[in-house]
């Protein structure tokens, strides 16, 4: 077992001693393996030119972009018991929500180790949770970015922040946000809350668009 990353080598080793990995991961930044797994029909994995949503990481590499996530289990005689590739799309995430749970997928390979043939596709795996809607997504980015620039949420080096705390400091501030916006329906007039909410949208309109725009987003069915 192993995992494949769409980073140069070197960074996949740090990774994979920094976060005391049980399995070794392969650097692939040019796409050798995503692409003969494409060649020989086993999985065509889904893939991000554009990373600008991950420009806080200076240190990050991915030449030719990042790969959606994807599972494929294959026995020695290259028969594919189990494979799984996520369609980035609004409903999850464009990519980064959940992913199939780990004894569901078990259990499909050990059931595909006493039939014939190559597992199909699956497209509707058991996953590890429900994820957030979009807007939810924006609206959380936008209280990482103080309400002025959307940011995402990307881990750090030593993967030490970033991720999922950082999500919930940010809801915590939109929260905020969004009680402050009721007190000023409450205590001033409509009208200048009506301009002060026209002026904030005008405002977080470009980087939206700049952010929705860099994350990668499918037809449901492709």
């Amino acid at each position: 077992m192993f995992g494949v990353s769409s980073e140069p080598h070197s960074l996949a080793s740090e990774a994979e001693k920094t976060w005391d990995m049980t399995i070794p991961i392969i650097g692939d930044p040019h796409h050798e393996v995503r692409e003969d797994l494409k060649a020989r029909g086993w999985l065509d994995v889904f893939y991000n030119e554009d990373y600008g949503h991950l420009r806080d990481q200076s240190w990050a590499s991915h030449p030719k972009g990042y790969f959606q996530p994807a599972v494929i289990a294959v026995d020695k005689a290259g028969r594919i018991l189990y494979r799984w590739r996520m369609i980035p799309k609004a409903s999850n995430i464009n990519g980064a929500g959940a992913r199939p749970e780990s004894q569901y997928v078990w259990s499909r390979i050990k059931k595909a180790m006493s039939s014939k043939g190559d597992a199909e596709l699956d497209d509707n795996p058991t996953m590890t949770e429900k994820d957030p809607p979009w807007i939810a997504m924006i609206m959380l980015f936008l209280a990482h970015g103080w309400f002025v620039r959307p940011k995402a949420f990307p881990l750090s080096r030593d993967a030490s922040e970033g991720g999922i705390p950082m999500a919930k400091k940010a809801m915590y501030r939109l929260l905020a946000f969004m009680v402050a916006w009721v007190l000023a329906l409450v205590l001033l007039p409509f009208k200048w809350v009506g301009i002060a909410a026209l002026v904030w949208l005008v405002i977080i309109t470009p980087g939206v668009l700049e952010i929705t725009g860099q994350f990668q987003t499918e037809k449901d069915q492709v």
